[in-house]
């Protein structure tokens, strides 16, 4: 396996887990932190990232 190819399939690993946490937590009702330049953080529903 080409090193084009481990990173390919390792992003395509993340975006799924990435994925699999937003609809288990949308399930459950929580809420995603993030922060979009560093500084300013939020709390937004996962429901609404999907």
């Amino acid at each position: 396996m080409s090193n084009k190819e481990f990173s390919e399939k390792l992003k395509a690993g993340i975006e799924l887990a990435g994925k699999r946490m937003l609809e288990e937590k949308a399930l459950r009702g929580e809420d995603i932190i993030v922060s979009s330049d560093g500084k300013a953080i939020e709390r937004i529903p996962a429901s609404q990232l999907l």
